[in-house]
């Protein structure tokens, strides 16, 4: 799998692809991910890629020239399926269905805006669809992007250990996951449930499940319909 973060900061999110799960599988070539430098596409001799808003307004929009000629680029060189994404607000929200979806394709160009947006045209030409991380504004499109990255990543064959490491986990079968818990057996007074240390797989099972429709209902009732 093949992503392509398209930034005016590539510099902010390498240290976050070269760490942890994700590192790792960059190391072993599950997955590739390029970070690259939209002001490199600017005609300006300034390196200039934003402008003020037509019709007034506060903040500057990011031009179409630079992020057009960027996208074009870096799609001339991959090979397979490619979805381009806008990584903004207005999106539809991003989700964990959203993410087996996008594991569908071979490339994912990931774009991220920032200052107060990007032209319009920008998303008419190339853009296939907008996604959203939350109902909230950030200062660019950079984290969402590692959102989307991590996300993804983590449902590539190979990069976790086991299918099971994400079958089983929260909101990957509409449900929120079970408690968790390790050594010490008892911490502070509170003490591992005896279900889960008396060796009944069946009961364990049985009790995972249930935890699992009880915290769904507690704490995200919405996912329950």
């Amino acid at each position: 799998m093949n992503f392509e973060v398209l930034t005016l900061f590539p510099g902010a999110l390498e240290p976050v692809f070269n760490a942890s799960i994700i590192g790792r599988a960059r190391e072993k070539g599950l997955i590739s991910v390029t970070c690259t430098d939209i002001r490199d596409y600017t005609l300006d001799k300034h390196r200039k890629v934003d402008d003020a808003p037509y019709g007034g307004g506060y903040g500057m929009v990011m031009m179409c020239q630079p992020a057009v000629d960027c996208i074009r680029a870096v799609k001339s060189r991959l090979s397979g399926t490619t979805r381009v994404i806008y990584m903004s607000p207005q999106g539809a929200l991003f989700d964990q269905n959203k993410a087996r979806e996008l594991l569908g394709y071979d490339n994912l160009i990931l774009l991220c805006g920032h200052y107060e947006g990007i032209d319009e045209r920008i998303i008419d030409l190339e853009v296939d669809e907008e996604l959203s991380v939350g109902n909230y504004v950030l200062t660019g499109g950079e984290l969402p992007a590692a959102i989307v990255v991590d996300c993804v990543s983590r449902l590539v064959e190979g990069v976790l250990p086991s299918p099971e490491c994400f079958e089983k986990e929260s909101l990957q079968n509409g449900l929120l996951e079970h408690a968790q818990y390790t050594r010490p057996r008892v911490f502070e007074g509170l003490e591992v449930p005896e279900v889960l240390i008396n060796g009944n797989h069946a009961l364990q099972e049985e009790w995972k499940q249930k935890q699992c429709l009880d915290r769904t209902g507690k704490k995200r009732p919405d996912l329950l319909g």
